[in-house]
Order: C-alpha cells, then structure tokens, then sequence
C-alpha cells in the first residue's frame, strides 16, 4: 500500500492509495465532526444532515442523484458516527470524475428543500423506531449513554424522537454551515486512479469549501453506571463494559488483541466457557471503541431469562480471570487473528479508502498497515496487564434490556468485579 497525500488552497486534504489490478475506485469525503460535536438541543442534527444531502441539489432532484450514479452501476452511500462524518461513493475507474462530482454537489449545494426534510424527518423517526425494536442492536446505545451520561460523548447518533420531531431546517443548515470547513475534511480514493487527475478534480469541484470552520466538543468523562429496562422479551439483553483506551494511547492496539482473545471468535474465552462448556448464551463478544479523548472495553451477551442468574457471576469470573493475562498461546492466536483481519482487508478498495481518510482524521499521516502490523506484534503479556487495571479505575457500566427478574442488582455485580 503507497498513499500519497497532497492538500489544496483551503486546506483540503487529497489521499489516494493506487490499485492498478483492479477496475473500481472506491473514493469518499470524511468530515472530522460527529454527534458529539452537536448542541444537546439539536441532538441528531449531524446524522438528518447527512440524510438531506442526498435530497437534491441545486442541478440535481433527489431522483437524479440516484439515477446518475446507478446509470454507470455505482452506488453512493454515506454514515455519521460520534467523530466523524462520510459520504463516499464506488463506481468503475473510468467514472471516477461523476462519482466526484455528485458527492462535491451534495456537500455544497444541496437545498434542503422544506418538503424533502418533511419526509425524510419520518424517515429517521422511522429509523429510530426501528432500532428501538431492535435490543441487540439499541442496547449498544443504553450501553454508551450510561458510560458517557449527560454529556456529548453519550448522546445517540439518530436523535431523540423529541427534539427530530422539532429539528428546525434552519439548524439542519446551520450545523452544515458552522461545522464543514476544508480543513476538517479528507478526500480518500483507492483503486485504479492516478492521484493528480484527482487533485486536479478536487481543485475544480471543491476549492470553493470553505477553509476553516470553528469546531469544538466537551470532553469525554466516563462515569459507568446502570441501566436497565424491563421489556416483555425471549432473550435479555447484556452490556457489561469498563474504562477503556484513547486511540492514540500506546495500549490501544493491546486493548484490540486482548478483546480479540477474550471474545473475538470461536475459540475465544468468552465462546468456550460461556456458550460451549455452559450453554449460557446464544450471542456472545467483547469490543474495543476508542475515541480521541476517551473509550470503551465492553462484553455483550444475549441470555434466557432464567439463564441470567448464572451468566452474570460467569461473566465477572472470567473477566478478572483477565487480571493474571494472556496465555502465550492465546496472545498468538489473537494477534494471527487481528493481522490477517487487517490484511485480507486490504483487498477491498472501500476498505483501504476508509482506513487512508480515518487515518488521517485522527493521526495526520497515511495509514501503514506494516507499523499496524508490528505494533499488533509489540504486544506483550505486560500490555494486557494495563488494559485490564484500567478497568480498576472506575465503576463498571451496565445495559441490560429484557426480563430481568433474575439479573442480580448493580451492587452485587459490582462487588464480584471488585473482590
């Protein structure tokens, strides 16, 4: 993987990752602000954003956009998450330049059109309901809103039903206007490109962005806590999380393998000894989220209602069973299965565009997936050891949702962790 990087008048930032084997190129434009970057009145704001910019522009309907794009049998796309926000496209090399054009259309001339941001207002409340009918999906939300409560960090990515059902078009704009400025931004192809007939595109189609927008967020300040909510379901749905790590923090990649070993696979801990040798779940995995200022060891499980009872004091176990380390031959499996994640990633072109543009948000250079390798091997025995104390440091974070009648109260679980 060569990426080369160039920067335009405004700041904009221009990476390319050339794949001359292949005949697609996957390209998007990453906007370094989130959910988290919201006012807590306009919660969800970034995420209808993201949604109105494919509702017209001021040359192109809502059908246009789509039909232009499916004519050449590309496709467009676009997500928001707590940090940041994409839009990205793939198409076939030789339309790379209309790919490019539509997506530099939707970020800088979109209308907003009152009866457009009507109907997609449903869309999302629609959305929200969806995934409030989802518990093994809506839980990872709860989960975050109880490490993270009363502050940015916390807030749900789609909004509150409340304040969408008021979001006013002009915050909608507003929020666009005041957040997007070329230097918060990173324009990431990979395929079969050359990056200066890109730069060239780019400085046709984007130099008019703005340069600088002020962008700010408060910080991160885990708390931990409980939540529950008891719901008429078959299953009850569990978060049990602990302070994690930042992503720049040198035990970042330490907290990853250690999440790979403990509930990353089959041949996990979490795997073997919770549903195989216990039969105590059908779902079960750790996971990693780091954030600039902040971040998440987490383990969820999806259990019976009478199985609860067992698999919290299971759950607890094993996670302190975590304080004496990694066998060596559990470090080695996790570390072989992180590296050939990584490298079979790499032969997707949207992959690699997304791992060069996030990269770059966070870091400032290009992604180099040979120093994610050797940081990935560096890891050591020692390195699991810190993770794990940082779990020490603060109260644990609950989320369960689902019949709770024998889930064990906050005080108890939190003694089990603390003996």
């Amino acid at each position: 993987m060569t990426a080369r990087v160039s920067r335009l008048a405004n700041g904009l930032r221009i990476a390319t990752d050339a794949i001359q084997t292949v005949d697609t190129v996957s390209l998007g434009i990453w906007v370094d602000v989130g959910t988290r970057h919201e006012p807590a009145a306009i919660n969800g704001a970034a995420h209808f954003l993201e949604h109105m910019a494919f509702k017209g522009t001021e040359r192109r309907s809502a059908r246009a956009i789509a039909e232009e794009i499916e004519a050449v049998g590309g496709h467009l796309n676009a997500y928001t998450s707590r940090e940041s926000t994409a839009y990205y496209a793939k198409a076939l090399k030789e339309d790379m330049a209309l790919a490019l054009d539509i997506l530099a259309d939707i970020l800088q001339h979109s209308t907003f059109d009152p009866q457009e941001l009507e109907r997609e207002r449903t869309v999302i409340l629609q959305e929200i309901g969806q995934a409030n009918d989802t518990p093994d999906d809506i839980i990872f939300d709860h989960f975050q809103e109880c490490a993270y409560p009363e502050q940015a960090m916390g807030r749900p990515v789609l909004g509150r039903p409340e304040i969408i059902r008021g979001l006013a078009r002009d915050a909608v704009v507003a929020y666009l206007r005041d957040h997007y400025g070329a230097r918060q931004m990173v324009l990431a192809a990979a395929g079969n490109l050359e990056h200066e007939r890109l730069v060239d595109l780019a400085d046709k189609l984007l130099s008019g962005l703005p340069a600088e927008r002020s962008v700010s967020t408060e910080p991160a300040r885990y708390a931990g806590g409980d939540w529950r909510e008891d719901r008429d379901l078959e299953q009850l749905h569990l978060v049990l999380g602990f302070p994690g790590v930042t992503l720049g923090d040198p035990d970042y990649y330490a907290a990853s393998v250690l999440s790979t070993a403990f509930g990353g696979g089959m041949s996990s801990r979490l795997f073997q000894e919770i549903r195989e040798k216990r039969g105590l779940v059908y779902a079960i995995h750790s996971f990693v989220h780091g954030y600039r200022d902040g971040g998440l060891f987490g383990i969820y499980a999806g259990t019976g209602e009478d199985e609860a009872a067992e698999l919290v004091p299971a759950l607890c176990e094993e996670a302190m069973k975590l304080q004496d380390g990694l066998s060596a031959i559990e470090l080695r499996r996790a570390k072989a299965q992180m590296k050939a994640g990584l490298l079979m990633s790499l032969e997707s072109t949207s992959a690699r565009c997304e791992q060069l543009a996030q990269h770059l948000l966070i870091y400032g250079t290009p992604f180099d997936p040979p120093e994610v390798v050797r940081r990935i091997e560096a890891v050591d025995d020692a390195a699991i050891r810190r993770v794990v104390s940082r779990w020490c440091s603060a109260p644990p974070t609950v989320a369960a949702l689902g019949p709770l009648s024998r889930l064990e109260d906050y005080d108890k679980l939190q003694a089990r962790l603390a003996a």
